[in-house]
């Protein structure tokens, strides 16, 4: 039985050359995220909020199209079940805080 060549990127049209500069591939750490909609847009707000710490700063902003925030529902779902098919199931906390989600619009909380 003949091996199949590995693809070449370079030769598959379909194929998408990501560049990751060093200061995002550090990545940011958020313990919350607010969400907002139009007709047109979702605008996902990654949080960090520190205990005792009186203002939270929004640490990442990410603007994308409704079609993409569904795609981006799905993929979290999907790597969310292999983790815990991995690691065993993941336990909502209790003592989550609430928070004043008065902004303005529709508004959600992850």
């Amino acid at each position: 039985m003949a091996q199949q060549a590995p693809i070449d990127p370079t030769q598959d049209p379909n194929a998408i050359n990501i560049e990751l500069p060093e200061a995002i591939a550090e990545g940011e750490y958020a313990n919350l995220a607010m969400i907002a909609h139009s007709s047109s847009e979702f605008v996902i707000d990654f949080i960090r909020l520190m205990p005792g710490v009186p203002k939270a700063k929004v640490k990442a902003r990410i603007v994308v199209t409704p079609e993409h925030a569904k795609r981006l529902v799905a993929a979290l779902a999907e790597n969310i079940d292999r983790f815990e098919q991995s690691f065993g199931p993941i336990k909502p906390q209790a003592d989550m805080p609430s928070f004043p989600m008065n902004f303005g619009g529709t508004m959600g909380e992850a």
